[in-house]
């Protein structure tokens, strides 16, 4: 059996506009692709791919999914297969294990971590804010840095006391396991606090959980070392994490654009100066994980370097993998003893903004002029410069991209186009050659395995249309639909609360009443997924075992229509938020319109018992409990409805 890290991961690196771009032609329409559907005969593309969603749906046959559905369903194969095909693609080793039971302990391992990060982070930011030394050293530095309270909250700021050993025995004192605080580097093996006397940063993954911290000494000991990480463990893969995704993926996909700056502290300042698509790399250098990541988002990056040339020059050797992957990459280089979060405090938003637009470059073109400018009249220097910049050409996928590239090159460097169109295939030949040989045969078998889950998944149950017209499934499908598709965003930054938690909160009381039974069961699932721990986001509706629950999930996530990009034309609605950023206010409406529906029905119900009933039950006790709760519904119906702008009768 594939070990489920695997197959997460798998999911997690494939992209559905890749996979099904393999097999059949799509095309941009707005934020989506389309195509012709490989499962029916169409002349006009039904068929939607949102790269955003990681899922297709097919509104001329109603098929829909994600990578590994699509590969299931187009090339018959079950789902290990599927994700062993993948798996090939992606080229992701995959590790099965026959022991179940392990799996279990594992994913019981891994949540323990989980709980036990938050727990840290929690004392970290009580720390900051409630205790004298949090207070007078690291609430105080990060208000000089300008940041106000509520960024030092919305990204989980904290302090570490310079105490030995006081975490650690909270922490055991709350039953945490000791070896796992050892693993996240929580905690060293001499059972003393690792972090101490240091402001600390609190890393997530894309997800919104906790993976890892990084402290930053204040002290001027240059012994010190100036920051220190947690290790690398189960839930924390440095290469794969990239510091304020989880707060950046939203605008990345709106402007279409992905910032990289070097620290955490320029993360959290362009983020509160209103730039909010931008990212960490932590110090080192992007890996293919992290290019993945951005690209899932938007093919286009701009890296903003510090106005230090040699450090510039020693970057741009990392940055071919970029290019491998067939992004877009531009680099701004700031003024000298500048760093993004130095020159927009000194500057302002709107300046900082102008700086980048104007002063924005092609990394081909960047590179070509930085290296050119230390060779002088040395032909040896030249030559070597040529050959790098070639190695870079090469390395772009796109045809018709390298082929400008080498033009506009060719002029830069003074050579004929022909010689650097030589050289560049050259280069090309080469890299497609090892490619080749790397790909031994036997990478390509996919083993079946037997024991397939997936090979006979239960009908879709359907509901009659006039049966839904008498009953609540609108306003039931209406919630659930908000579930699905804005379940993981937070409603309360203050409280950390979700729109999956502020929906299973309200609907509790009433979720009994409920007509439909997958709607109910939809809730039932997310509700026990969040007391695991986890938010239910896309993928796991998407990739869920009930084929019930999956299909809705691609309908609710699904549109025929796409809306216009306004904000790309700098038009904005004036009284209200644009309509994917309308999730609380959708989610309150459905959840109100709902609540009005049960409540009707309850009242109904209750005014039939009450005029129907005889004296004698008149005297009972039960008559008198049941005239109380029909005043409580009524003068919630009545509340509900002015909420509403609901006339009642």
């Amino acid at each position: 059996m594939i070990t489920q890290k695997t197959i997460q991961e798998v999911m997690n690196t494939a992209k559905v506009e890749e996979v099904i771009g393999d097999f059949i032609n799509l095309r941009r329409r707005g934020v989506n692709l389309i195509g012709n559907c490989p499962f029916h005969d169409e002349k006009t593309p039904s068929f939607t791919v949102s790269p955003s969603k990681n899922i297709y749906k097919c509104f001329g046959c109603g098929k829909g999914g994600d990578s590994v559905r699509f590969i299931m369903d187009h090339e018959h194969l079950s789902f290990p297969e599927s994700i062993k095909f993948l798996a090939v693609k992606y080229r992701i080793e995959i590790e099965e294990t026959e022991n179940t039971a392990k799996e279990i302990e594992n994913k019981l391992i891994t949540d323990s971590l989980y709980i036990a990060n938050d727990f840290a982070r929690d004392y970290f930011c009580d720390v900051l804010f409630n205790r004298q030394e949090g207070k007078s050293i690291g609430l105080s530095y990060f208000k000089e840095r300008g940041f106000r309270e509520a960024t030092i909250k919305k990204f989980q700021l904290g302090y570490a006391l310079d105490e030995r050993d006081e975490f650690t025995k909270k922490a055991i004192d709350k039953k945490f396991n000791i070896e796992h605080l050892r693993t996240l580097g929580l905690t060293s093996k001499s059972d003393l606090d690792f972090f101490r006397s240091r402001v600390m940063f609190t890393i997530h993954n894309i997800s919104g959980k906790v993976v890892a911290f990084a402290g930053r000494t204040l002290s001027s000991d240059k012994k010190q070392p100036k920051y220190i990480n947690s290790p690398e463990s189960e839930i924390y893969n440095k290469r794969a994490v990239l510091y304020g995704l989880y707060f950046a993926k939203d605008a990345i996909r709106k402007n279409d654009e992905c910032i990289l700056v070097e620290g955490y502290t320029d993360v959290i300042t362009l983020h509160q100066g209103g730039i909010e698509n931008v990212v960490a790399s932590s110090g080192t250098s992007l890996t293919k994980e992290q290019i993945r990541l951005i690209k899932r988002y938007t093919p286009n990056i701009k890296i903003i370097y510090d106005g230090d040339p040699a450090g510039v020059k020693a970057a741009l050797r990392g940055l071919d993998l970029i290019l491998e992957s067939d992004m877009n990459v531009k680099l701004v280089l700031l003024p000298e003893n500048q760093d993004p979060d130095s020159f927009l405090a000194g500057n302002g938003t709107e300046a900082f903004n102008a700086f980048l637009k104007d002063n924005e470059e092609d990394f081909i073109f960047f590179k070509t002029r930085v290296l050119l400018s230390d060779t002088g009249n040395d032909p040896i220097k030249k030559t070597i410069v040529i050959r790098d910049i070639v190695s870079s050409i090469a390395k772009i996928p796109d045809t018709f991209k390298r082929t400008l590239y080498i033009r506009q090159c060719g002029e830069m460097l003074d050579l004929s186009e022909s010689v650097l169109l030589n050289e560049v295939n050259k280069v090309v030949r080469s890299d497609a050659k090892a490619k080749k040989e790397s790909n031994s045969p036997h990478s390509q078998e996919l083993p079946v395995d037997s024991e397939d889950q997936w090979l006979n998944p239960k009908p879709v149950l359907s509901q009659s249309e006039p049966e839904i017209l008498r009953n609540d499934a609108w306003q039931e499908k209406a919630v659930c639909a908000i579930l699905v598709n804005y379940g993981h965003q937070v409603i309360d930054e203050t409280k950390k609360q979700t729109i999956s938690q502020y929906i299973l909160e309200s609907v509790q009381d009433i979720l009994s009443y409920f007509d439909i039974e997958l709607y109910r069961k939809i809730i039932e699932q997310v509700g026990k997924k969040i007391d695991s721990g986890f938010t239910p986001d896309h993928a796991w509706f998407t990739g869920h075992e009930d084929e019930e629950i999956r299909n809705f999930a691609i309908n609710a996530m699904s549109s025929p229509y796409t809306y216009a990009s306004w904000e790309k034309k700098e038009m904005f609605l004036q009284t209200q938020k644009m309509p994917d950023e309308n999730y609380v206010r959708d989610a309150e409406s459905a959840l109100l319109r709902l609540q009005l529906r049960k409540s009707k029905r309850v009242i109904k119900e209750l005014e039939s018992y009450l005029k129907d009933a005889t004296p004698d039950v008149v005297e009972t006790e039960d008559y008198g409990i049941n005239f109380k709760v029909y005043q409580v519904l009524i003068s919630q119906r009545n509340e509900i409805a002015e909420k509403l702008g609901t006339v009642t009768l």
